[in-house]
């Protein structure tokens, strides 16, 4: 039976002064705790992976799983376009006691769907931890195919699940029709948590959950309860925030508006850079209407 479902965090890696700034990051993971988020996940997408160095996402997972301590399902992200290092990563999450694993499909490569196919399942064959697919064809250019995840799920268990940052609803709906609605399908698009809930799906890994992270929770928690009506009323509540994360490149506008909020310090690595000062105070303003921040 899987256990990870409601809302699973992706935190950002904060950085100062170009270095990570892990007494920041801990007081992140801290706060996600006590807000009541229902699990982990670090160095995917949101946290900024590919601008980490191999020996920074093995101390950025180390110091995550320390933190949490067991006290929710820690599932950080291992994939790579690099075979050999998601290989070394997930062994390493394996050794240090993480839940499960989140590998995304090799990005800028455009693998087969028989190239993803062998990639995963040499990946599974060397760890025993629970591995949840992640499908972001916006950004690896490849779609991990419906009979690609049936022949994986065929071939290993403990392949439990998708993270699904795939506009195409139709394909998510065809996905837990082949699978069964036991297969944990995760939204990874902030405008189909609710929608993904709705038809059976085990939660959502929502950057929105770094800024707001009760409120993501309680989404899940509505649906739980069977209090559809208050679930639909925070999904539409909550679109204005989660289109403005996405004004410029996820995690940027997220960083910027914790870094309003004190947080943390809003670098990002290069090739990103700061948001524009007009995407700055559209920005701003919405942090003050979402009262994450004081009205100036």
């Amino acid at each position: 039976m899987n256990n990870f479902k409601g809302s699973i965090v992706p935190v950002v890696t904060p950085f100062k002064d170009g270095k990570v700034d892990y007494d920041s990051f801990s007081q992140l993971i801290e706060w996600q705790i006590a807000s009541g988020s229902h699990g982990i996940s670090v160095t995917g997408t949101t946290g900024e992976p590919s601008s980490l160095s191999i020996e920074e996402r093995k101390r950025v997972m180390k110091t995550a799983c320390d933190v949490i301590n067991k006290r929710v399902p820690f599932i950080p992200g291992t994939g790579s376009a690099n075979h050999r290092e998601t290989l070394e990563l997930s062994k390493y999450a394996q050794i240090i006691g993480a839940d499960a694993v989140m590998i995304i499909a090799p990005y800028y490569l455009r693998p087969s769907q028989e190239g993803l196919f062998t990639h995963f399942s040499t990946v599974a064959a060397s760890i025993d931890l629970p591995i949840i697919l992640y499908n972001i064809p916006g950004r690896t250019a490849v779609n991990i195919a419906i009979d690609t995840v049936a022949r994986l799920k065929e071939k290993h268990e403990h392949i439990i699940g998708v993270k699904e940052s795939n506009k195409d609803f139709e394909h998510i709906n065809r996905l837990l029709q082949r699978m069964g609605r036991d297969f944990a399908v995760y939204s990874g698009i902030e405008l189909l948590c609710f929608p993904i809930l709705a038809i059976g799906g085990a939660g959502y890994i929502s950057a929105t959950g770094n800024l707001m992270p009760h409120k993501v929770a309680d989404l899940y928690n509505f649906v739980c309860g069977g209090e559809w009506q208050k679930a639909q009323d925070l999904h539409f509540e909550m679109m204005t925030l989660n289109d403005a994360i996405f004004l410029e490149i996820n995690p940027v506008p997220v960083k910027t508006i914790l870094g309003m909020m004190g947080k943390i310090s809003p670098e990002v690595r290069l090739p990103l850079t700061a948001v524009s000062e007009e995407n700055y105070h559209k920005l701003h303003k919405i942090a003050v209407d979402y009262q994450l921040i004081a009205k100036a």
